[in-house]
């Protein structure tokens, strides 16, 4: 039975249409971030007097991230984590996307890294059969002996770098290849093989580049003017013959053996959509659970009053680390942080 071929005035109001509802969607972006912004600022005037809320807030994320935050991730937090920022910086700009953004991180003194602001750029981008955020390592400047990645966000920073003196063109198969002839290649690469064995930190989200590869901004600006020229011929009723891609390479076989945090356009997006619009949500449910943990341990206690059998010190040896104590400092003594529950291996 043959194939029915879509009716090429069909598909040229599909593809209008499509175009169409991609102009709404950025629209309703710019819209949601001007009505949000006088919320937001407020909302850091009135957690600016709350100790530790953005800490309390990264302990209740969904699983999704959670999972990425290992027990050293939320020393870090509770220890000097003071501001946490999210900004779509190329919202007006003509030549970028409504739905890049930063992340911006603000710490006290610490004595895990001496950088006081860790900010994440994450740019929108098109390639021809590809859309999606890409982003720039950033160079986390560790003290001695406490890099929680293993220098894995170096050893990237160091590849981005000596790739941008190579002058690659990251659409190119060929010159793709090459690049895994540099030594800074092969130092990443084995340093991602050996991570395999245990848990990536969470900071290793700032090695981060792309779940499909690095595409530059003019290779996004030129596939996004050929999209509108395409457009304005099927427009105007021109037939448009289709296209193979003459690069028969893998797009991403080559990058992916050096991305040291996979998922992570996964994981900032559920930051940016959920998490950040959402985190008085998360906060309060922090104190949630501690009224449920304090009902729980008054039953207990009631209990073995009863029973009076002196299992009191065998309980002690079920109790759960309380990673979120550290978060506690400068509270009052009666207002202790609720407890993390136990991270499922």
């Amino acid at each position: 039975m043959a194939e029915r071929e879509l009716p090429q005035a069909d598909f040229a109001e599909l593809t209008v249409l499509e175009a169409e509802f991609e102009d709404a969607e950025l629209e309703i972006i710019r819209k949601a971030e001007a009505l949000h912004a006088p919320i937001y600022r407020k909302r850091a005037e009135v957690i600016a007097r709350i100790p530790h809320f953005w800490s309390l807030v990264f302990e209740q994320t969904p699983p999704e991230i959670d999972n990425f935050i290992q027990p050293s991730d939320s020393a870090v937090f509770a220890d000097c984590l003071e501001t946490f920022d999210v900004s779509r910086f190329e919202l007006e700009d003509p030549n970028g996307s409504p739905r890049s953004f930063s992340l911006k991180f603000g710490f006290s003194d610490n004595e895990y890294f001496e950088d006081r602001v860790l900010e994440k750029k994450f740019w929108f981008r098109k390639a021809k059969d590809w859309t999606g955020i890409v982003s720039e390592p950033v160079l986390i400047h560790w003290k001695k002996g406490k890099d929680l990645t293993g220098g894995l966000t170096d050893a990237a920073y160091n590849l981005f770098e000596a790739r941008k003196k190579l002058g690659t063109d990251t659409s190119d198969g060929k010159a793709r290849k090459r690049e895994t002839q540099l030594p800074e290649h092969k130092i990443l690469a084995h340093k991602i093989e050996k991570s395999l064995e245990s848990s990536i930190s969470f900071f290793g989200l700032f090695a981060f580049v792309s779940g499909y590869r690095w595409v530059s901004a003019e290779e996004s600006q030129k596939v996004t003017r050929e999209a509108k020229e395409k457009l304005e011929k099927v427009q105007q009723g021109v037939k448009m013959e289709g296209s193979e891609d003459e690069d028969d390479d893998s797009p991403e076989e080559h990058h992916q053996e050096v991305e040291v945090f996979a998922g992570g356009d996964e994981v900032v997006t559920i930051i940016v959509e959920d998490m950040w619009p959402n985190a008085i949500k998360y906060y309060k449910s922090t104190w949630d659970e501690e009224e449920d943990d304090e009902d729980l341990s008054e039953l207990e206690v009631s209990e073995s009053e009863m029973m009076m059998d002196h299992e009191d010190d065998e309980s002690d040896t079920d109790t759960k680390v309380d990673i979120r104590a550290l978060v506690g400092k400068g509270r009052k003594s009666d207002q202790s942080p609720p407890a993390k529950k136990q991270r499922q291996e």
